[in-house]
């Protein structure tokens, strides 16, 4: 059997990638509303067994595709032995052929211990790492939760561009009691010691979390109003800029040829196996519809399932052209690139209303570029409005 035409050019153009959960941390931080659990021991060799298990599954229904990129979540995935990142890059390298230029990242932790094992994980294969700074100032990293100082953040960093071949790393602005200039400068900072790339994200208060429990009762204070947070992204822009590093995506700033490329299979809609506890995917099959993949968010209940039934994932969840278009508008306005028009009427086999798309060009939110439709600096700010009005 082969594959229809369109799922065919979709994920060959777009990508195909893995994602490995780990969701393990030593803490969890307050503001963090990832599936990540705090346990006092890890039978590591358990969860290799697992995961092999479940790369070699879906690799029957993925036969012959060429894997773009690795990509090691979290949780913390610093906290994984080198041997076990080895194992995994070795199996999925084995039952997929590897693209020339294959990423393989891992998001890390600038602990000392964790920082350490830099070597072994590149050892492993992995070329390129996340570290989750998040803040420049000890301050406010106690405030965020956070377990090392921001003299252990440098180092990681330093150590990070010695070993891999690239680095990024993470900040969250919008913070509280972070002014404009406050942030100006720690952004200054930043890019004076930043590679070819950073995630720089806007604090968001998540209900599930410590942050969203204290902000109910009104003891999360100091967090700055919409138009301070608006003044921070547009500043953001404005330096990044200034250095060579645009954003290609609404929090991802990096040099040309240096996106993350595991990210831009997401954003292209691509297909993407998620393994793991909570980890989910997008997969087209042969002759078949487009699946969202889920995987059960306890690690228990996913090593349990794993054991015994010998298949991790939650039921499967068909989706039709209406919602396959809805997720690659909402992704493909995200990025520079910007929405690939001719795939979304492809897919959906409806054309975006040219009225709307004037009327947000006119207020210079949107712009149509051949076949692609861009948002703006402006549009970003307000993309959920942009991508609601367009999809109405």
């Amino acid at each position: 059997m082969t594959e229809t035409p369109v799922s065919l050019e979709r994920w060959q153009q777009a990508g195909f990638a893995l994602y490995v959960h780990w969701p393990f941390c030593q803490s969890k931080c307050p503001y963090c509303d990832f599936n990540s659990h705090v346990s006092s021991s890890v039978d590591q060799a358990v969860w290799q067994q697992s995961y092999l298990s479940e790369l070699r599954r879906v690799a029957l229904e993925t036969e012959g595709r060429v894997l773009q990129s690795v990509f090691f979540g979290g949780g913390t995935p610093s906290l994984m032995m080198p041997s076990l990142v080895a194992a995994i890059v070795d199996e999925a390298t084995r039952l997929w052929t590897p693209a020339n230029d294959i990423e393989i990242t891992l998001e890390a932790n600038p602990t000392s211990v964790e920082a350490n094992r830099f070597a072994g994980y590149r050892a492993a294969g992995v070329n390129r790492v996340s570290i989750g700074v998040q803040a420049l100032n000890d301050r406010d990293l106690r405030r965020l939760g956070r377990m090392h100082d921001a003299a252990e953040a440098r180092s990681a960093i330093a150590l990070g561009q010695k070993i891999f071949d690239r680095t990024s790393f993470d900040l969250i602005y919008a913070r509280q009691d972070q002014s404009l200039g406050d942030w100006q400068g720690e952004l200054s900072a930043a890019l004076d010691i930043a590679g070819d790339h950073l995630s720089l994200y806007q604090l968001t208060v998540e209900p599930e979390t410590v942050f969203g429990a204290r902000h109910a009762r009104g003891q999360l204070r100091g967090l700055p109003d919409e138009g301070l947070s608006a003044d921070m992204y547009l500043a953001t822009q404005d330096l990044c800029n200034a250095v060579g590093l645009p954003a290609y995506e609404v929090s991802n700033h990096a040099r040309e040829q240096s996106f993350s490329r595991h990210n831009m299979v997401y954003w292209r809609g691509g297909d993407y196996l998620g393994i793991g506890p909570g980890a989910h995917g997008r997969l087209t099959l042969r002759q078949g519809p487009r699946f969202a993949t889920f995987c059960p968010a306890s690690p228990g209940t996913w090593l349990d399932r794993v054991a015994k039934t010998k298949n991790g994932e939650d039921p499967r969840e068909s989706l039709t052209a209406e919602d396959q278009g809805r997720e690659l508008m909402v992704m493909g306005l995200r990025v520079s690139s910007g929405l690939d028009v001719e795939m979304y009427e492809t897919i959906t086999g409806k054309t975006i209303d040219a009225r709307k798309i004037t009327e947000l060009s006119d207020l210079g939110l949107l712009q149509l570029c051949g076949t692609r439709l861009k948002t703006s600096v402006q549009g970003r700010l307000v993309l959920n409005s942009v991508i609601r009005h367009l999809a109405d």
